[in-house]
């Protein structure tokens, strides 16, 4: 029987895994259960498990931490991540380490678990053989091979193309104009790539992660494609048509890129936006449509996220966007008032919708949207409301590495939702200067309990006589109002970090997870885990 070791800080996971999973049903022993890496270690000292399931963050030993030491002893152990983590910063590591699975506690089903077994299982048996040796090199084969033909193909549009039959021919060796045969081209753009980049840890994991997925689909294909991964963003794409035959070769091509983009986001959670550019019958024309491609910067600005389309030329707008800019921060001006985020972030998308239709020139509606929340947190701050924070040139880094104008709306959303959460939601300057100095002090202590009697004291009032003052005057009890605070800093955490449901409990002054994930529920309607999507 396989031996199998759960490891998990969360006791009550560990007490219902070892009772529920039948255990002898699937031909399994249950060799232990752990409540941290180091108890674990110790005790594989003395036997090894075929299968480990363990957490990430937990006290005295981590999992990647387990798993590191656990593959220095025996590699070809089957290895689950289960843990809060629902994005998964760690995946440079766990993949490295050839972790098979990663499971998430608030959704998963013990009868998941059981699958996985069955499944881990029968690559032990398989492993048995073949030469686990041999599978290792294999896979460091594939990823030199994707790294040369990536600069194979940056050579050939960045270089003068000197002897267009050589390449030709050292094409076809990638199985793309081959005799007889015209080459569609397409490019593809990855969604929000800071944050994905985040999840993976590194350039590099990530476009290993992607090109294995591109690869398995493009196999799975009756038509000839290669995949070329170009940059940390873009991914290159050549189709195979023969000349005259009786198909769009557009929607063909747009049929398989869509393929790729539902697997690429059922496997790995990544989104993909595809501009499609022309069949290409010679070396020449192909570099001069891929250099079209990928200094179409407009067109690929504007683009509706997950969007597959033709690729054609954007003309900008003639009216310059700075004409618009007084009436857009006075309207922003009024919603932050308000402190309703809803109104806040109904104002961005109307200006959004203005943008999308006017087309202006991209790096003007950078530098329009930077005074505009430059100007915004300057008024904010001039009104003691919110602290200094975000430099300019913080700022400005962080706009530079926006590729989209949805991406730019996420972040203008984020920081102009990040003062409403600090400056209150229903707050208004009219407000008594009791009330108003209690709601700084909630937001600048929203990393901690905080008591009603803490800040009635911070007001030198008295506790009950606040309550009922805090109450009348905001329209909700003291305790309701933290709770909110504490809530919307969490979906900011939730939406613009990577950090771990726990990290994030902690960071809100929580002692209880279980309780912060049922209150966050409460609250927003979903899990944490649900809400980060």
């Amino acid at each position: 029987m396989h031996k199998v070791m759960l490891v998990d800080d969360d006791y009550p996971v560990l007490e219902l895994l070892s009772e529920v999973i039948p255990w002898e049903d699937l031909g399994l022993e249950l060799m232990g259960t752990y409540e941290n890496g180091l108890n674990a270690w110790e005790h594989i000292q003395e036997a090894m498990p075929d299968i480990l399931i363990t957490d990430i963050g937990m006290p005295k030993m981590n999992g990647l931490e387990l798993i590191t030491r656990v593959k220095a002893r025996k590699a070809n152990v089957r290895i689950a991540i289960l843990s809060c983590h629902s994005e998964f910063q760690f995946a440079q590591q766990a993949m490295r380490l050839n972790v098979q699975d990663y499971l998430v506690k608030d959704t998963f089903e013990p009868k998941d678990l059981e699958k996985l077994f069955l499944q881990f299982k029968q690559s032990i048996q398989d492993e048995e053989q073949t030469n686990w040796q041999h599978s290792k090199l294999s896979h460091l084969a594939d990823e030199t091979k994707a790294l040369r033909k990536e600069q194979w193909m940056k050579n050939f549009i960045q270089q003068p193309l000197i002897n267009p039959q050589e390449w030709q021919s050292e094409a076809r060796a990638y199985g793309v104009f081959t005799e007889g045969y015209m080459c569609m081209t397409a490019i593809g753009f990855m969604v929000d790539y800071k944050l994905a980049k985040k999840r993976f840890s590194s350039d590099q994991t990530l476009r290993f992660a992607i090109n294995n997925v591109m690869e398995e689909v493009l196999k799975s294909q009756d038509m000839k494609g290669m995949h070329v991964g170009y940059g940390a963003k873009e991914s290159l794409f050549l189709f195979a048509f023969k000349p005259g035959i009786q198909l769009n070769m557009y929607d063909v091509t747009a049929a398989c890129l869509k393929s790729i983009q539902a697997t690429l986001y059922q496997v790995l959670k990544l989104q993909m936006t595809f501009l499609i550019g022309e069949c290409c019958i010679s070396p020449t024309q192909l570099k001069f449509n891929l250099n079209e491609l990928l200094q179409n910067e407009t067109q690929r600005f504007y683009l509706q996220e997950g969007s597959i389309v033709k690729m054609k030329r954007v003309d900008h707008a003639q009216q310059d966007i700075f004409a618009f800019y007084d009436q857009a921060s006075s309207e922003l001006r009024e919603v932050l008032i308000g402190k309703q985020p809803e109104a806040v972030s109904e104002a961005v998308d109307r200006w959004i919708t203005l943008i999308h239709g006017q087309k202006f020139a991209p790096e003007t509606v950078k530098d329009w949207m930077l005074k505009l929340l430059l100007d915004q947190k300057l008024k904010w701050q001039s009104l003691q409301f919110i602290r200094p924070s975000y430099s300019t040139d913080t700022l400005h880094r962080e706009i530079i590495d926006l590729d989209t104008l949805f991406e730019m709306k996420r972040w203008l959303s984020g920081h102009l939702q990040t003062i409403v959460s600090l400056t209150g939601n229903r707050l208004t300057t009219g407000m008594r200067a009791e009330i108003t100095k209690a709601c700084q002090y909630v937001s600048m202590h929203l990393d901690r309990r905080i008591s009603l009697e803490e800040v009635a004291e911070y007001c030198y009032l008295n506790a009950s006589y606040f309550s009922r003052f805090f109450k009348k005057e905001v329209g909700e009890s003291f305790i309701e109002y933290v709770t909110r605070m504490k809530m919307e800093r969490a979906k900011e955490l939730l939406t613009q970090t990577t950090h771990s449901c726990s990290k994030i409990c902690e960071l809100l002054g929580y002692d209880n997870q279980s309780y912060f994930i049922k209150t966050f529920k409460t609250y927003a309607g979903v899990t944490p885990v649900e809400y980060r999507g």
